[in-house]
């Protein structure tokens, strides 16, 4: 059965602050799950898994009842109990229950599927479907990582960079590498940040651009704000206003405030955007709404007519809508 959906990443990794401007905050990152096209229900391949394609279509119900049959037929079929734990996990097709999930991962995680153990271990630690228990939480992280599982190998080093020691430091590199050579974008941009700061790794600012880059076009808002960064300053990349502008966009649009703030100015400035100071208003209201106030945009967009306002209040409502 392909990967399923992974767990909630258990701590941010630090992000670097801009040259002008407040510092971005660390965002809490979600692990992914699996994007290749699942085979349809129904398929006439023998080898197709029927109930993780019913699963990723939507087909929560049939995906519950393909998983059921599987395990009819075979009761060691732990890929089949994974799925059933992301259902119970998630709520999908049947009642929510944690506890449930839980179990369903124990079974499946004690057959050897990493996958279930990188989402128990979570699960351990958080407290979720069973008591709290921080150790056995990272124990099965520590098997599902020495499986090489991704999600399980970015989680187990976000523990090890809380500790400050230098074995831990260069341990937590060396996983989050793993994670990122399987293209796990939370990895590559937590990875990315050890680069820039020379921690538990030579310090390489080149390496941390393209470990930005390969997170940002994998979806990563947070390392598309921090390859903008570099972008826009020339460091560790060639400088190219226009291209960090590109970035800080995309970010901005959806609904980074570092981004929002910084496209502002970037507008304000006519710096990689030809100078617009109505945009340059709708995404400094964009960002202040969710709490990141600038004086230096405040003063530069002071002089805005009335109508040039309210323009700028139309647009940053339209971006503010979900």
């Amino acid at each position: 059965m392909r990967r399923l959906l992974a767990a909630v990443a258990l701590l941010a990794v630090p992000s670097v602050a801009l040259a002008a401007g407040p510092a971005p905050a660390a965002p809490t990152k979600l692990l992914p799950g699996s994007s290749t096209l699942p085979p349809a229900v129904g398929s006439d391949d023998p080898k197709a898994d029927v109930a993780y394609g019913a699963y990723q279509r939507g087909y929560y119900v049939t995906a519950f009842r393909e998983a059921t049959k599987r395990l009819e037929r075979a009761k060691t079929d732990a890929a089949a109990m994974t799925l059933l734990g992301e259902l119970y996990n998630q709520g999908l097709g049947v009642r929510q229950d944690p506890a449930k999930a839980a179990e369903w991962y124990r079974l499946a995680a004690n057959l050897g599927d990493p996958h279930a153990a990188a989402i128990l271990g979570i699960m351990a630690i958080e407290g979720r479907g069973m008591a709290k228990d921080p150790a056995a939480g990272r124990a099965w992280l520590e098997k599902a990582a020495a499986k090489g599982e991704a999600a399980a190998s970015y989680n187990l080093a976000l523990i090890l960079l809380a500790t400050g020691n230098p074995d831990d430091l260069t341990r937590a590199g060396g996983l989050l590498r793993r994670a990122a050579d399987q293209e796990l974008a939370a990895a590559q941009h937590a990875l990315g940040i050890l680069y820039l700061k020379g921690r538990g790794v030579p310090k390489d600012t080149a390496r941390a651009a393209q470990l930005f880059r390969r997170a940002a076009d994998n979806g990563d808002v947070a390392a598309q704000v921090e390859f903008s960064i570099l972008l826009f300053n020339g460091e560790g990349v060639p400088r190219d206003e226009a291209r960090a502008a590109r970035y800080f966009r995309h970010a901005a649009g959806r609904g980074n405030a570092v981004a929002q703030n910084r496209i502002a100015r970037l507008y304000a400035a006519g710096r990689g955007v030809p100078k617009n100071l109505v945009e340059a208003a709708a995404w400094d209201m964009a960002a202040a709404a969710q709490g990141l106030s600038d004086a230096w945009l405040t003063q530069a967009l002071a002089g805005l007519t009335p109508d040039e306002r309210a323009r700028a209040e139309r647009l940053a409502a339209d971006r503010m809508t979900p």
